[in-house]
């Protein structure tokens, strides 16, 4: 019995469950728990969905989207199961890390590389291109039945992760993934335009600060941008309006590795990490107590604003030089 056999075996037993994602979550993390939720309801669970922070105003249309309670406001259900989908690590939990501690069985399933160091039930696969497509194996081992708001919910999962299959963690199984998604309903042209033909003009307010910031290292292998919370509450912005602002890094020609940091508060910087090469920016994000893939990742540092930039430029440069 694999480990994702005995989630679903552990499931089939359960009777009340929490489900949740990490802080400030992305198509992946709420399209894997919408869709898994929804299954378990199919199956006669009574089921919460929950997010430590809001959901973003780009994922409201998910299926399922209105069932979610936010943070604190979970706590205060009775429960038997708690699943963890798409974070390596309780912290990424935010105040939903409480039900850690709880005499609950805690499943965790993620395709993150990190220390998943907690949970009764573990199966991290870190060759799926996205949770999603976790989520869909779980799906047909439960015997779910094949729905069109399930899998609208997968393949909001796997085409933002996968950065509309651009990205390298993209696979044969993949695209046989979602061709079966498609067969089952799901509208991807529709998809398409709700998830990446939405933009608010915040966004694009966001993008033009953002754009004042942009610099390189001096060989020009390395490019970054950076969000100040000044800016975010200057614009009236919130942290979903800085979605997407590392792509414009990286498409750059000759880009290597981009980087992105927003300050997610005073002195507390978010970096993301993107490499289109060989760098391994798993790598680098783990040196700041991050993680990721080989080729995005992200940690959370703490510093004034130029001195964070100079420490995990040098910190990216050293792991390139050692390639």
């Amino acid at each position: 019995m694999t480990g994702l056999d005995k989630i679903a075996e552990c499931l089939q037993k359960a009777r009340q469950v929490i489900l949740s994602g990490h802080v400030m979550p992305d198509g992946d993390c709420l399209g894997s728990v919408a869709a898994l939720g929804l299954g378990l309801m199919e199956l006669g669970k009574q089921v919460t969905l929950a997010s430590p922070d809001p959901l973003p105003e780009l994922y409201q249309f998910l299926p399922g989207a209105d069932r979610f309670l936010i943070g604190e406001e979970a706590l205060k259900g009775t429960y038997d199961t708690f699943v963890v989908l798409d974070s390596s690590v309780p912290d990424r939990l935010g105040p939903l890390k409480e039900l850690l501690v709880r005499d609950l069985v805690v499943c965790v399933i993620d395709h993150h590389v990190g220390n998943h160091d907690f949970g009764h039930f573990i199966y991290v696969d870190p060759k799926a291109a996205a949770t999603g497509e976790i989520i869909q194996d779980l799906l047909d081992l439960l015997h779910v039945s094949s729905r069109v708001d399930i899998a609208s919910c997968l393949y909001t999962a796997i085409v933002t992760d996968t950065g509309s299959f651009r990205y390298q963690n993209t696979t044969p199984l993949t695209h046989r993934r979602v061709a079966r998604l498609m067969e089952e309903g799901v509208d991807a042209a529709r998809l398409s335009v709700l998830l990446f033909e939405q933009k608010s003009l915040l966004h694009l307010r966001v993008l033009q600060a953002a754009l004042q910031t942009l610099d390189f290292t001096s060989c020009g292998r390395v490019g970054w941008m950076s969000v100040t919370r000044e800016t975010l509450d200057s614009l009236g912005a919130r942290e979903e309006h800085t979605d997407g602002l590392i792509d414009y890094v990286r498409s750059l020609r000759g880009v290597e590795v981009a980087l992105l940091f927003r300050e997610i508060e005073s002195g507390c910087w978010k970096v993301g990490f993107r490499s289109r090469g060989q760098v391994d920016v798993q790598q680098v994000a783990s040196r700041f107590n991050g993680g990721g893939h080989l080729r995005a990742a992200g940690a959370v540092v703490r510093g004034e604003g130029e001195a964070v930039i100079k420490m995990v430029v040098r910190a990216v440069l050293e792991v390139m030089q050692g390639d």
